[in-house]
Formats: C-alpha cells, sequence, structure tokens
C-alpha cells in the first residue's frame, strides 16, 4: 500500500493560520503559565484577555556580561533594509539623506607645510532608490571614521566618499566638512598680531557620475557706506557740522568650485577675499590700529553691489576657480534691515530659488 505525505512544502494559506491559532489558543487556555513559558513567552500575549497579565517577565538588571555573536546578530530586526512594502509615504528617490553635524578632530595641511587638528562638523549624505526603505547611517559615520587619522585633502574626502557610496550601494554621495580655520594677521599699525578665525567647508559632491569640490569661505569686513560718507563730509564743507558715515560688520559667503590641478590653499582664498575688500575686521588693536581703520575704511566706501563684484574680480583672476558665488551681506547701522547682493558664475551655483533663511546664517556674531 502506499502512503502518501502531504505536502510540507506547500504555502500555508490564511485558513491555515487561522486553524493553527485557534488551536494554539485551546493549547494554552487549558495548561498552566509556566507551560506556555516553556513553549515560547510570547504565546501568552496571543491569549484573549490575558495579553497583559500573561506578559513574561522581563529581566530589569543590564547584563554586562552578555557578549553578541554572530548568530545573535542575525537575529535582529533590521528595518532600515526591510522590503518596499514597508515603505510610508510616496516611493520616491531621495536626492540626499544621511546624517548631519557629526564632530571629530581631522588634520589639516596649511600652506606652509603645517598640519592643524581642527574640531570638524561632517555631513555625510547618499541618494536612496525608490524602492528602498531606508540606510543604515552609522555606516556612514563608521566608513568616515576609517580615514579620519589622515591629513585631509580632496583626495582623502573622495576615499571615503567612494568608501561609503560603496558600503551603502548608492549612486550620488556628498560629503561637507565644516571648520574654524585659524590664520595669523597683523594688525594695520602697531605691530602686534593676533589670530583671525575664519569659517569654511569643503564639500565633495558626486551627482549622475560627475564629481564637483567645492570650497566655502566666510569672510567679515567693515563696510562704510558711499552715500553716507559724501553726505557727512557735505555737512563738514557747507554747515560746519561734524558727521560720521554709517559703516557695519558685513560677511561675504565666498564659495569656489575647484578644478583638478595645483592646490587652491585656504590661505589664498582668504588673501584673494582681502585683495578685494581690505576692510577685514582686526583681532589686535591699539589707538594708532583704531585710526588707521577709520581711514582705510574712509579709503575703500562700498555698497554691497561693489562688494560683489570687487570680490568676482580677484576670483576671475585664479585659474584654479572655475564656476563660484559670491554672497554679500551688509548688516546695516542706518536701517533695521541689511543690504544683501547674491553674483554667480556657471551653472553650479545658478539657482531660481533661495533657502528662506540664507542671508540670516551670515552673521557672525562676538
Amino acid at each position: 500500500m502506499n502512503i502518501h505525505a502531504r505536502d510540507m512544502d506547500r504555502q500555508p494559506t490564511r485558513s491555515d493560520a487561522e486553524a493553527a491559532l485557534a488551536l494554539l489558543r485551546r493549547w494554552a487556555g487549558d495548561v498552566t503559565p509556566e507551560e506556555v513559558a516553556t513553549l515560547d513567552p510570547l504565546v501568552s500575549r496571543l491569549i484573549p484577555g490575558q495579553e497583559v497579565s500573561n506578559y513574561p517577565a522581563l529581566a530589569r538588571a543590564y547584563p554586562e556580561d552578555f557578549a553578541v555573536d554572530e548568530a545573535y546578530k542575525a537575529s535582529m530586526p533590521d528595518l532600515q533594509n526591510g522590503p518596499s512594502s514597508l515603505i510610508k509615504g510616496a516611493k520616491r528617490q531621495i536626492q540626499h539623506v544621511g546624517i548631519s553635524n557629526f564632530r571629530l578632530p581631522i588634520r589639516f595641511r596649511t600652506r606652509d607645510n603645517g598640519d592643524l587638528t581642527l574640531e570638524t562638523s561632517v555631513t555625510g549624505t547618499v541618494s536612496l532608490e525608490a524602492e528602498k526603505k531606508g540606510i543604515n547611517m552609522s555606516r556612514i559615520m563608521r566608513t568616515f571614521y576609517k580615514h579620519a587619522e589622515e591629513t585631509f585633502s580632496f583626495e582623502v574626502i573622495e576615499r571615503a566618499l567612494d568608501a561609503y557610496k560603496t558600503d551603502l550601494d548608492s549612486f550620488d554621495a556628498r560629503i561637507q566638512m565644516r571648520f574654524s580655520f585659524p590664520m595669523k594677521v597683523q594688525s594695520l599699525r602697531s605691530g602686534l598680531a593676533g589670530y583671525q578665525y575664519y569659517d569654511i567647508a569643503l564639500e565633495l559632491v558626486e551627482s549622475a557620475g560627475v564629481r564637483k569640490k567645492i570650497v566655502h569661505l566666510d569672510y567679515v569686513y567693515s563696510s562704510t557706506c558711499p552715500c553716507s560718507l559724501e553726505l557727512s563730509e557735505h555737512a563738514r564743507q557747507f554747515r560746519g557740522q561734524l558727521a560720521t558715515p554709517h559703516s557695519q560688520r558685513s560677511v561675504a559667503r565666498i564659495s569656489v568650485l575647484v578644478e583638478d590641478g595645483p592646490c587652491l590653499w585656504f590661505e589664498d582664498l582668504i588673501e584673494h577675499a582681502r585683495a578685494a575688500v581690505p576692510t577685514e575686521t582686526q583681532v589686535m588693536v591699539k589707538r594708532e590700529d583704531e585710526q588707521a581703520f577709520a581711514e582705510l575704511n574712509a579709503a575703500n566706501p562700498i555698497f554691497v553691489e561693489d562688494a560683489a563684484r570687487l570680490f568676482t574680480e580677484q576670483l576671475q583672476l585664479d585659474p584654479r576657480v572655475s564656476d563660484f558665488r559670491v554672497i554679500a551681506s551688509h548688516q546695516e547701522s542706518l536701517h533695521s534691515h541689511d543690504a544683501v547682493s547674491v553674483l554667480t558664475e556657471g551653472a553650479t551655483f545658478a539657482a531660481e530659488s533661495l533657502d528662506p533663511r540664507l542671508f540670516a546664517s551670515l552673521f557672525h556674531v562676538g
């Protein structure tokens, strides 16, 4: 006699699951809680009306001796790498997803071949395909830390970007590193010197297989209004009236696309800004320096339009600079609003829309 075994590989149906659940509940209702726990503590949660009372007692002390092995890690849930059925909302590609402002000390090379270790804020993002639920964001940090001991350059950033693109199986990616770069500057007349700190960001962007290297610099300077200067002189000349022109702390955010070839040092970009607008705010000041600064401002009065064009003139002279953007903000002492200008060259920074808080981000406070 032939005995035909039931097909054990058949996919269970919903009816099969309902029957199994009913059988399990019947059994659990006729035995002790200890017997249920011996089978599986979670079974007790399936008994109607007893979900809370039958919830298993959990250990409350931290298990300091517990060690994780590969089998245990394999059993842990990983929702970010779950199926596309877990996606909430529109199943669309996300251009940038990742982490912002994780900080670590990074060593940078200076123009005179010295090294500086600076606290650096890192933002790392990748693109996410429409059918993928999410990314494991800690991989970005882990990948970046593998390169954190190197003296950083764009070449090192590229290696870090390559690594986390591979780890996260992504097409596009971006790394941005922000830090405050110190540079010693001389006072105007007293012979003193002090450190000026410049907010700098390095950005490496890869989109559709094209990589772009960008440097951002915030340059803080004083701007004396040319109109106010002439009006003050008019009052002196025609009425013998003492008057002072208004000036204000001003900020330019200079962003440049760097081409392959000779290095564009941070110091080079700072010196371009200083050559364009020499009225940089001062660090060490005695009376003779303060007087010199007043004379320097009178010799270089500028509207915000002038500032954007003066910075542009210097950038155009450097073959290491390709596309660029200059954003200038004169934070008025006369008005309760600011005067701003934006000048771009090339396609990289061209944009019809601006971040609503862009100009607010240019404030530099002491």
